[in-house]
């Protein structure tokens, strides 16, 4: 299995810690709003790994921590806690949004087929971890602590920036920010924020009371649940820059290891073209698709048609042509759920073959995907069928609910479609007389019509 691993830039073979096992680090949702579709692709993509290696017979321990406090407005340590300001203004406690929204991300997970992954660890409930980590930083002289908080001192760490290879210096010269004088570097990140008396959420601390750091967090998880190091960190390519060089600054400094071996990271999904993002209102929640009539599977079968380090540009054109797609799809593999014909046993094991070339290279989905189109098109086979399914184990399209094509409704003549809605409303009036009277003509015409709860139903006499 080759997996491009964003730390060398390169397609590398994958080679585990451990014989036939992944430990896998998923960063997860600050949970004070709805997950958009763009974020939704992320956790797809983290879904298609851990299938993938289930697929050629790991097994899976993957953790997706659940960010519900320390998570600034601002990435850069900037701004309000994002939990704090979504509890003012919906008027709840933090420990209300996070609940919700929390809930509502696991439904959107479920309707995706995405499956929850083994651990997914809070952030309030390893408060004391986070503690542990930073005063590990401190003996070790690699954090010191200012008016506002703790910081991660870069210039004891000169490894800083190799996963995203942005010179540091030249960054913080072309950025227009408020520079906090305390830090002896404008890129030094808090790994614990002293609290003012009014903030909502704080905990004791040998500093006083405080909170943590967003980017603490999942390093003092994922070393909680995975160790020093483990194999494989995923995320968006929005975390390069920023959290993921500050795990990896942070956790090394602690360590002496890299936490992952390889890091991996889903494209930005676009929307017309553009950024998608919550400032620009134009996202979309998994709810909302369904309620214009698009199934959670169609956009999962759309996310499959581009690989996971390309852009996605999202937009309803492209949503209906998934939608026609899916529903060919599984109409296709119902004729082979069904089918009688003998399988040609060696035209299957070369697609089971290219199926898996498919997956082993870099997560080539978009190739699988076309493998899958092809093979539907073999002789009617329950042969056929079982390699579907084999391979709708990494697709996660929930091939397996493919059933017999609903016979097209019958499309009846205007004049008699009419005059049953004209007999519908004379019974609304209550006019039973002219509703009769009507029911006669419809029948007169070789119909017959039948009170529904939606009103009404015609069929041929």
């Amino acid at each position: 299995m080759k997996l491009y691993n964003t730390l060398s830039r390169t397609k590398e073979d994958f080679v585990p810690i451990k014989a036939n096992k992944v430990g896998m680090y998923s960063c997860g949702p600050t949970v004070y709003n709805y997950a958009h579709i763009g974020n939704l692709r992320t956790y797809i993509f983290m879904d298609l790994i851990r299938r993938a290696f289930e697929y050629e017979g790991y097994k899976v321990k993957s953790v997706m921590n659940i960010t519900d406090v320390g998570h600034l407005l601002s990435d850069a340590d900037d701004g309000e806690d994002k939990m704090a300001k979504a509890s003012r203004e919906q008027k709840k406690t933090p420990y209300e949004i996070a609940a919700y929204y929390t809930e509502v991300f696991f439904r959107d997970l479920e309707k995706l087929n995405i499956a929850r992954p083994n651990l997914t660890p809070k952030a309030t409930e390893h408060i004391p971890e986070m503690i542990a980590f930073v005063e590990g930083l401190l003996e070790k002289g690699y954090a010191y602590e200012i008016e506002d908080g703790i910081y991660f001192d870069i210039a004891k760490f000169p490894e800083y920036g190799k996963l995203s290879r942005a010179d540091v210096e030249e960054q913080i010269a072309g950025a227009r920010v408020e520079v906090n004088t305390g830090k002896r570097h404008p890129a030094d990140f808090a790994v614990w924020k002293h609290a003012p008396k009014e903030h909502i959420m704080q905990w004791q601390s040998p500093w006083g009371m405080g909170y943590p750091g967003w980017h603490i967090e999942c390093s003092a998880m994922s070393k909680k649940y995975l160790g020093e190091t483990f194999d494989i960190h995923s995320g968006g390519v929005d975390h390069i820059p920023i959290h993921h060089e500050n795990e990896i600054a942070q956790s090394q400094a602690l360590t002496g290891k890299i936490p992952a071996n390889y890091w991996m990271h889903g494209e930005f999904m676009l929307v017309n073209g553009g950024k998608m993002s919550k400032k620009l209102g134009n996202t979309y929640t998994v709810a909302q698709l369904e309620e214009m009539g698009y199934s959670p599977m169609v956009f999962r079968y759309f996310c499959l048609n581009a690989h996971y380090r390309k852009k996605l540009n999202f937009t309803f054109e492209g949503l209906d042509g998934a939608k026609v797609s899916y529903e060919r799809l599984l109409a296709a593999v119902y004729q082979h759920k069904v089918g009688a014909a003998q399988a040609d046993e060696g035209r299957l094991a070369e697609f089971k073959a290219q199926f898996a070339a498919a997956i082993d290279d870099d997560l080539n989905l978009p190739l699988a995907l076309g493998i899958l189109w092809t093979l539907v098109k073999e002789p009617k086979s329950k042969a056929v069928y079982s390699l579907i399914m084999e391979m709708d184990s990494v697709f996660g399209l929930s091939l397996d609910k493919a059933e017999a094509p609903e016979a097209e409704a019958e499309e009846y003549p205007e004049e008699v479609k009419a005059l049953a809605e004209e007999r519908y409303q004379a019974r609304k009036a209550k006019n039973f007389a002219l509703a009769d009277e009507l029911r006669g003509k419809i029948a007169a015409l070789g119909y017959e019509v039948k009170d529904t709860a939606a009103g009404w139903e015609l069929s041929k006499k």
